[in-house]
Protein backbone atom coordinates (compact mmCIF):
# COMPACT_ATOMS: atom_id res chain seq x y z
CA UNK A 1 0.00 0.00 0.00
CA UNK A 2 1.39 3.20 -0.95
CA UNK A 3 1.82 5.86 1.52
CA UNK A 4 0.02 9.33 1.32
CA UNK A 5 1.88 12.61 1.15
CA UNK A 6 0.44 14.02 4.49
CA UNK A 7 2.27 9.83 5.81
CA UNK A 8 5.27 10.73 4.12
CA UNK A 9 5.57 14.06 5.28
CA UNK A 10 5.01 12.99 9.06
CA UNK A 11 7.42 10.33 8.61
CA UNK A 12 9.85 12.88 7.52
CA UNK A 13 9.62 15.23 10.80
CA UNK A 14 9.75 12.06 12.90
CA UNK A 15 12.90 11.29 11.02
CA UNK A 16 14.37 14.43 11.90
CA UNK A 17 13.52 14.63 15.22
CA UNK A 18 15.21 11.16 15.91
CA UNK A 19 18.68 12.83 14.18
CA UNK A 20 18.19 15.99 16.03
CA UNK A 21 21.06 17.25 18.24
CA UNK A 22 20.69 18.11 21.24
CA UNK A 23 21.46 21.81 20.52
CA UNK A 24 19.34 22.27 17.54
CA UNK A 25 16.70 20.47 20.15
CA UNK A 26 17.01 23.05 22.69
CA UNK A 27 16.57 26.27 20.10
CA UNK A 28 14.01 24.22 18.93
CA UNK A 29 11.85 24.45 22.31
CA UNK A 30 13.55 27.70 22.98
CA UNK A 31 12.42 30.03 20.23
CA UNK A 32 8.56 28.61 20.62
CA UNK A 33 8.99 30.93 24.42
CA UNK A 34 8.06 33.91 23.09
CA UNK A 35 8.87 36.32 26.36
CA UNK A 36 12.03 34.09 27.01
CA UNK A 37 13.18 34.83 23.21
CA UNK A 38 12.21 38.36 22.99
CA UNK A 39 13.68 39.18 26.64
CA UNK A 40 17.10 37.14 24.75
CA UNK A 41 17.27 39.95 21.83
CA UNK A 42 16.61 42.85 24.33
CA UNK A 43 19.44 41.21 26.92
CA UNK A 44 21.90 40.97 23.56
CA UNK A 45 21.89 44.63 23.12
CA UNK A 46 21.85 45.73 26.58
CA UNK A 47 25.30 43.85 26.41
CA UNK A 48 25.93 45.57 23.11
CA UNK A 49 24.87 48.82 25.16
CA UNK A 50 27.47 48.08 27.75
CA UNK A 51 30.24 47.15 25.21
CA UNK A 52 29.93 50.31 23.18
CA UNK A 53 27.94 52.57 25.76
CA UNK A 54 31.13 54.58 26.83
CA UNK A 55 31.98 55.75 23.46
CA UNK A 56 28.11 56.47 22.31
CA UNK A 57 27.12 58.71 25.24
CA UNK A 58 26.16 62.65 23.97
CA UNK A 59 27.38 64.00 26.88
CA UNK A 60 30.21 63.89 29.48
CA UNK A 61 28.99 61.53 32.46
CA UNK A 62 30.59 63.65 34.98
CA UNK A 63 31.04 67.31 33.92
CA UNK A 64 28.18 69.32 35.47
CA UNK A 65 25.84 71.80 33.19
CA UNK A 66 24.52 74.50 36.17
CA UNK A 67 22.42 76.15 33.76
CA UNK A 68 20.25 72.75 32.65
CA UNK A 69 20.14 71.60 36.54
CA UNK A 70 16.93 69.28 36.88
CA UNK A 71 15.83 70.00 33.88
CA UNK A 72 12.99 67.57 32.45
CA UNK A 73 12.85 65.19 29.05
CA UNK A 74 13.44 66.82 26.03
CA UNK A 75 15.06 67.02 22.58
CA UNK A 76 18.33 68.47 23.86
CA UNK A 77 18.45 65.77 27.02
CA UNK A 78 15.60 62.77 26.07
CA UNK A 79 15.75 61.67 30.00
CA UNK A 80 16.42 64.87 31.72
CA UNK A 81 19.19 66.33 33.86
CA UNK A 82 20.02 65.62 37.85
CA UNK A 83 21.15 68.01 40.23
CA UNK A 84 24.16 68.98 39.00
CA UNK A 85 23.09 69.57 35.36
CA UNK A 86 24.50 66.06 33.92
CA UNK A 87 22.73 64.42 31.24
CA UNK A 88 20.53 61.19 32.38
CA UNK A 89 20.42 59.20 29.49
CA UNK A 90 24.43 59.19 29.37
CA UNK A 91 24.68 58.19 32.39
CA UNK A 92 22.55 55.60 32.16
CA UNK A 93 24.40 54.35 29.42
CA UNK A 94 27.54 54.46 31.27
CA UNK A 95 25.78 52.69 34.29
CA UNK A 96 24.77 49.59 31.93
CA UNK A 97 28.32 48.54 31.87
CA UNK A 98 28.91 48.82 35.74
CA UNK A 99 25.54 46.98 36.63
CA UNK A 100 26.19 44.03 33.80
CA UNK A 101 29.90 43.57 35.67
CA UNK A 102 28.66 43.83 39.16
CA UNK A 103 25.93 41.09 38.26
CA UNK A 104 27.81 38.54 35.87
CA UNK A 105 30.82 38.82 38.59
CA UNK A 106 29.27 38.31 41.90
CA UNK A 107 27.04 36.01 40.25
CA UNK A 108 29.71 33.97 38.29
CA UNK A 109 31.74 33.54 41.61
CA UNK A 110 28.24 32.41 43.50
CA UNK A 111 28.45 29.30 40.51
CA UNK A 112 31.43 28.44 41.15
CA UNK A 113 31.87 28.14 44.78
CA UNK A 114 28.32 27.12 44.99
CA UNK A 115 29.00 23.90 42.51
CA UNK A 116 32.26 22.89 43.89
CA UNK A 117 30.42 22.71 47.17
CA UNK A 118 26.94 21.19 45.80
CA UNK A 119 28.88 18.61 43.72
CA UNK A 120 31.49 17.35 46.96
CA UNK A 121 28.05 17.48 49.05
CA UNK A 122 26.07 15.20 46.95
CA UNK A 123 28.55 12.80 45.84
CA UNK A 124 30.93 11.86 48.80
CA UNK A 125 27.81 12.74 51.63
CA UNK A 126 28.33 11.64 55.22
CA UNK A 127 29.81 14.03 57.17
CA UNK A 128 31.27 16.09 54.10
CA UNK A 129 27.74 16.75 53.27
CA UNK A 130 26.44 17.58 57.02
CA UNK A 131 29.16 20.35 57.34
CA UNK A 132 28.41 21.87 54.06
CA UNK A 133 24.51 21.90 54.07
CA UNK A 134 24.74 23.15 58.04
CA UNK A 135 26.80 26.09 56.67
CA UNK A 136 24.54 26.83 53.74
CA UNK A 137 21.33 26.11 56.26
CA UNK A 138 22.84 29.02 58.26
CA UNK A 139 23.71 31.48 55.60
CA UNK A 140 20.13 30.99 54.27
CA UNK A 141 18.50 32.07 57.48
CA UNK A 142 19.45 35.47 56.69
CA UNK A 143 17.69 37.48 54.68
CA UNK A 144 19.98 38.04 51.17
CA UNK A 145 20.02 41.47 51.62
CA UNK A 146 20.50 41.98 55.53
CA UNK A 147 23.53 39.12 54.86
CA UNK A 148 25.17 41.62 52.23
CA UNK A 149 24.94 44.31 54.39
CA UNK A 150 26.40 42.51 57.10
CA UNK A 151 29.11 41.68 55.05
CA UNK A 152 29.57 44.97 53.75
CA UNK A 153 29.81 46.96 57.05
CA UNK A 154 32.87 44.41 57.71
CA UNK A 155 34.64 44.89 54.42
CA UNK A 156 33.40 48.38 53.90
CA UNK A 157 31.45 50.22 50.98
CA UNK A 158 32.47 49.72 47.85
CA UNK A 159 31.28 48.13 44.71
CA UNK A 160 34.31 45.94 44.83
CA UNK A 161 33.03 44.97 48.41
CA UNK A 162 29.45 44.30 47.16
CA UNK A 163 30.17 41.88 44.23
CA UNK A 164 32.11 39.81 47.11
CA UNK A 165 28.81 40.35 49.17
CA UNK A 166 26.26 39.28 46.25
CA UNK A 167 28.81 36.36 45.55
CA UNK A 168 28.53 35.02 49.24
CA UNK A 169 24.89 34.76 49.70
CA UNK A 170 24.46 33.08 46.01
CA UNK A 171 26.77 30.40 46.96
CA UNK A 172 24.59 28.54 49.28
CA UNK A 173 21.30 28.33 46.82
CA UNK A 174 24.13 27.20 44.37
CA UNK A 175 24.89 24.50 46.52
CA UNK A 176 21.80 23.08 47.35
CA UNK A 177 20.96 23.24 43.68
CA UNK A 178 24.05 21.48 42.43
CA UNK A 179 23.91 19.01 45.21
CA UNK A 180 19.94 17.93 44.24
CA UNK A 181 21.23 17.38 40.76
CA UNK A 182 24.28 15.58 42.03
CA UNK A 183 22.53 12.95 43.98
CA UNK A 184 20.13 12.53 41.22
CA UNK A 185 22.97 11.91 38.51
CA UNK A 186 24.86 10.14 40.87
CA UNK A 187 22.29 6.74 41.17
CA UNK A 188 22.34 6.60 36.88
CA UNK A 189 23.65 3.28 35.62
CA UNK A 190 26.73 4.58 34.08
CA UNK A 191 28.34 6.60 36.93
CA UNK A 192 27.45 2.99 38.97
CA UNK A 193 29.39 1.23 36.00
CA UNK A 194 31.95 4.11 35.81
CA UNK A 195 32.91 3.52 39.64
CA UNK A 196 32.97 -0.07 39.61
CA UNK A 197 35.58 -0.22 36.53
CA UNK A 198 37.63 1.94 38.90
CA UNK A 199 37.58 5.88 37.67
CA UNK A 200 38.66 8.60 40.00
CA UNK A 201 36.10 10.06 41.85
CA UNK A 202 37.56 13.59 40.59
CA UNK A 203 37.08 11.99 36.95
CA UNK A 204 33.63 10.71 37.74
CA UNK A 205 32.51 13.97 39.25
CA UNK A 206 33.59 16.36 36.52
CA UNK A 207 32.92 14.67 33.52
CA UNK A 208 30.34 12.51 34.32
CA UNK A 209 27.98 14.01 36.90
CA UNK A 210 28.85 17.60 36.53
CA UNK A 211 27.50 17.81 32.74
CA UNK A 212 24.35 16.24 34.33
CA UNK A 213 24.20 19.60 36.86
CA UNK A 214 24.98 21.92 33.91
CA UNK A 215 21.19 22.52 32.64
CA UNK A 216 20.17 23.84 36.46
CA UNK A 217 23.07 25.63 37.07
CA UNK A 218 22.76 27.88 33.98
CA UNK A 219 18.49 28.63 34.13
CA UNK A 220 19.61 29.64 37.89
CA UNK A 221 22.63 31.60 36.89
CA UNK A 222 20.74 33.36 34.56
CA UNK A 223 17.83 34.35 37.20
CA UNK A 224 19.97 35.31 39.43
CA UNK A 225 22.25 38.01 37.77
CA UNK A 226 18.43 39.96 37.66
CA UNK A 227 18.59 39.58 41.70
CA UNK A 228 22.08 40.62 42.25
CA UNK A 229 21.90 43.50 39.86
CA UNK A 230 18.67 44.81 42.19
CA UNK A 231 20.44 43.89 45.29
CA UNK A 232 23.55 45.49 44.05
CA UNK A 233 21.75 48.72 43.32
CA UNK A 234 19.61 48.57 46.33
CA UNK A 235 23.12 48.78 48.06
CA UNK A 236 24.56 51.91 46.49
CA UNK A 237 20.92 52.92 47.06
CA UNK A 238 21.47 53.23 51.06
CA UNK A 239 25.37 54.33 49.74
CA UNK A 240 27.04 51.48 50.72
CA UNK A 241 27.48 50.30 47.31
CA UNK A 242 29.21 52.62 44.36
CA UNK A 243 29.79 56.01 45.55
CA UNK A 244 29.36 59.29 43.87
CA UNK A 245 29.63 60.33 40.85
CA UNK A 246 29.59 56.75 39.54
CA UNK A 247 26.72 56.28 37.07
CA UNK A 248 25.80 52.97 38.87
CA UNK A 249 21.96 52.90 38.67
CA UNK A 250 21.44 51.93 42.41
CA UNK A 251 23.54 55.48 43.25
CA UNK A 252 21.57 57.78 40.62
CA UNK A 253 18.65 56.22 42.31
CA UNK A 254 19.88 57.62 45.73
CA UNK A 255 20.87 61.01 43.97
CA UNK A 256 17.20 61.74 42.70
CA UNK A 257 15.43 60.94 45.94
CA UNK A 258 15.14 63.73 47.60
CA UNK A 259 13.64 65.35 43.82
CA UNK A 260 10.76 63.02 43.74
CA UNK A 261 8.29 66.16 44.09
CA UNK A 262 9.94 68.31 42.01
CA UNK A 263 11.55 66.27 39.24
CA UNK A 264 10.42 62.75 39.20
CA UNK A 265 12.42 61.72 35.71
CA UNK A 266 15.94 61.97 38.01
CA UNK A 267 14.67 58.50 39.51
CA UNK A 268 12.16 57.27 36.77
CA UNK A 269 14.60 56.69 33.98
CA UNK A 270 17.27 54.51 36.56
CA UNK A 271 14.59 52.72 37.99
CA UNK A 272 13.13 52.21 34.81
CA UNK A 273 16.82 50.71 33.81
CA UNK A 274 16.40 48.57 36.63
CA UNK A 275 13.04 46.91 36.00
CA UNK A 276 13.69 46.12 32.60
CA UNK A 277 16.77 44.80 32.85
CA UNK A 278 15.54 42.56 36.27
CA UNK A 279 12.54 41.54 34.39
CA UNK A 280 14.30 40.47 31.27
CA UNK A 281 16.92 38.28 32.81
CA UNK A 282 14.05 36.60 35.04
CA UNK A 283 12.06 36.01 31.73
CA UNK A 284 14.93 34.39 30.23
CA UNK A 285 15.31 32.01 33.13
CA UNK A 286 11.98 30.51 32.93
CA UNK A 287 12.33 30.32 29.06
CA UNK A 288 15.70 28.46 29.55
CA UNK A 289 14.09 26.13 32.43
CA UNK A 290 11.14 25.27 29.88
CA UNK A 291 13.31 24.64 26.55
CA UNK A 292 16.19 22.54 29.07
CA UNK A 293 14.07 20.66 31.44
CA UNK A 294 12.91 17.53 29.22
CA UNK A 295 9.96 16.34 31.64
CA UNK A 296 8.40 19.10 29.88
CA UNK A 297 6.48 18.03 27.24
CA UNK A 298 5.23 19.79 24.09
Amino acid sequence: MTQTKKEQYEALLLEEETVRSPLSEFWRKFKKQKLAFVSFIIILFIFVLAFIGPYITPYDITEPDYENVLSGPSAKHWAGTDAYGRDIFSRIIAGTQISLFVGLTSVFLGAVGGTVLGLAAGYYGGWVDRIIMRICDVLLAFPGILLAIGIIAILGPGLGNVIIAVAIFSIPVFARIVRSSTLEVKSTLYVEATRSIGARPSRIIWKHIFPGTLSSIIVYFTMRIGSAILTAASLSFIGLGAQPPSPEWGAMLSGGRDYLSMAPHVTLFPGLAIFITVLVFNLLGDGLRDALDPKIKE
